[in-house]
């Protein structure tokens, strides 16, 4: 979405840039790996298209994409390529709530995983669409093997509202109550949201 276009969230582990065309060929990159393949349920893209696709959802009002960069490699490089380690999505697909959003992450380098930095950016994208997205519930899909993923939303407050087996999906949700907004709050005091900086 357009909303964050020119958004930056400085965490103590990572950043959140918003996805541009400079981060399409490390993304696709990625995205040619089986294993991040089945983790995301996504089909391989030829790099043409995957550049279509960041254009379609810097676009789209229902789609909100954070890159997520080692905030230390950040450091050394000054670079938004060199120390990308994921992403970090909202979808607003809820027909009867507009207000819903589902959430997804990926960790694509693997030495990055388990280590602090997709809880953290998880929080940082929570916050940013309850503060500016006015979200008010979180769905997270999740597939039944993906253990990390399934224990990182249970450690956050999520719970379990149903499971497909044709899918082998489990989904969790989050309902922004007081006492959640707060939670999340708390474990969001230390961002420093930038906009404007490019």
């Amino acid at each position: 979405m357009k909303k964050n276009a020119k958004t930056r969230i400085w965490g103590d582990k990572m950043i959140l840039v918003s996805y541009q065309t400079i981060h399409v060929p490390r993304y696709h990159e990625w995205m040619k790996s089986e294993e991040l393949q089945k983790l995301t349920a996504s089909e391989p893209l030829t790099l043409k298209e995957e550049y279509a696709m960041q254009n379609e959802w810097m676009l789209d009002d229902k789609k909100c994409t954070f890159i997520i960069l080692d905030a230390d490699k950040h450091k050394e490089t000054n670079s938004e390529i060199e120390p990308m380690i994921g992403d970090v999505n909202l979808f607003f697909n809820d027909a009867d709530n507009p207000h819903a959003a589902e959430i997804e992450i990926m960790i694509a380098e693997t030495l990055h995983r388990g280590k602090g930095r997709g809880k953290e950016a998880l929080f940082a994208m929570m916050y940013y669409g309850i503060t500016f997205l006015n979200v008010n519930t979180y769905t997270a899909k999740i597939g039944k093997d993906n253990f990390a993923s399934l224990r990182l939303f249970d450690q956050l407050g999520f719970v379990k509202v149903s499971e497909s087996e044709a899918f082998r999906e489990v989904t969790l949700e989050m309902k922004i109550t007081q006492e959640a907004r707060d939670y999340i709050m708390n474990h969001a005091e230390h961002l420093k949201l930038i906009d404007n900086e490019r």
